[in-house]
């Protein structure tokens, strides 16, 4: 499978895949060069896919009482009489029961029996996490994602394994200030206001993505620290999918990558 991808590499033009190591205080420690994975061309319609399966996959069946609008002594006074026959509360002449009727029933309400999860295949939906891991390190995809790069010099942000011991978000906003992060940090931490009617039903603001932390274990600290800043998500390894890769369906999000977790994709996604 390397040489299948390092060929894909060279097809599409990218085949520079050497990071510098970055220690906590941002200056270059080592040089590595990043697993054949980040090479893959950017399937984007296979991100989308998997993630509208990973999405739907938590949406809880619901359906409506069969006689929803339905309970009603209204009848339709038929024709001849200059009045649509549709049907009418005894002794008024407001209309009950049809659809378009005030406190009728809905022409097409939800059914608990709809299929609502998009299913795929498990092939599939690796190689839209192998394909969403490559647009992590094209940084065309991050910029159009609106992360704040500028002074990101290389992507993804391969650091050192001393990160995922940083377990106070003190410490970890100065870690970010020398990556070159924190401006996009700050970006996801400001809430938006929704245009739409959604603020009057419980759905007011919404929030932004900041960058994506990605260590080697699922009991790194640094996963209590980063709790402190809004956007910014800590995953292991193991439980990496679409919906932390590309957020949305939107492939590219600003990713930090520690050592340790760059050595374990390798073997995840490299043979």
């Amino acid at each position: 499978m390397y040489s299948n991808l390092w060929f894909q590499a060279k097809v599409f033009g990218y085949q520079d895949l050497k990071r510098q190591v970055l220690g906590l205080d941002g200056s270059a420690v080592e040089e590595v060069e990043l697993p054949p994975v980040f090479a893959l061309p950017v399937r984007q319609d296979i991100i989308r896919r998997a993630f509208l399966s990973a999405f739907t996959a938590r949406l809880q069946p619901k359906g409506r009482d069969p006689m929803a609008g339905k309970r009603t002594t209204a009848e339709s006074l038929g024709p001849g009489r200059g009045l649509a026959r549709v049907p009418r509360i005894k002794g008024t002449s407001r209309a009950a029961f049809v659809n378009s009727a005030r406190g009728g029933h809905l022409a097409f309400p939800p059914r608990p029996d709809r299929k609502i999860h998009e299913e795929i295949n498990k092939k599939e939906r690796l190689v839209a996490i192998a394909s969403a891991l490559a647009a992590t390190a094209r940084r065309e995809f991050v910029e159009a994602r609106g992360h704040e790069i500028a002074s990101v010099k290389e992507l993804p942000v391969v650091v050192v394994d001393d990160l995922e011991n940083v377990d106070k978000a003190k410490a970890l906003r100065e870690v970010f200030e020398k990556l070159g992060v924190w401006n996009d940090v700050e970006r996801a931490a400001r809430w938006r206001q929704r245009s739409t009617k959604g603020k009057m039903r419980g759905r007011r603001y919404k929030k932004r993505v900041g960058p994506l932390i990605i260590v080697s274990s699922e009991k790194a600290g640094v996963r209590r620290a980063a709790g402190a800043f809004p956007g910014t998500d800590v995953v292991a390894v193991n439980l990496l999918s679409v919906k932390h890769l590309a957020p949305g369906g939107v492939p590219g999000r600003l990713t930090i990558i520690t050592k340790g977790a760059l050595e374990e994709i390798g073997r995840r996604f490299g043979l």
